[in-house]
This record gives structure tokens, C-alpha cells and sequence, in this order.
């Protein structure tokens, strides 16, 4: 498995509530969810390296 890399995010509570309950409706943790969504954003703007974007 690869290794994770840990960092600090700040957001507004409003954002941060929004996120919970999406993750939630997904059945995923708050730190999965953002995951998802970091990946999916990075496959879409065709930023991820090749072989990665199934991961």
C-alpha cells in the first residue's frame, strides 16, 4: 500500500458540514470522502500520473 502523507486543512464550518453529510450519504469517512473528491477533481483535470487514476 502506498504511503500517505498527512497535512493540516482549514475550512469553514458551513464547507466542513456539507462534506460530513455527503460522506455519509456515500458511506464513506469525512478523510475518504475528501479523497474521493481530490481524486476525482485531479482524473478530471487530467492531472493524475498514468496508471494511478484507478486508485
Amino acid at each position: 500500500m502506498a504511503k500517505k502523507k498527512s497535512f493540516v486543512l482549514r475550512v469553514n464550518p458551513e464547507m466542513m458540514e456539507a462534506v460530513e453529510r455527503w460522506a455519509a450519504d456515500d458511506f464513506r469517512s469525512i478523510n475518504g470522502q475528501l479523497e474521493w473528491i481530490i481524486h476525482n477533481a485531479l482524473k478530471n483535470a487530467k492531472r493524475l500520473k498514468k496508471g494511478t487514476e484507478n486508485e
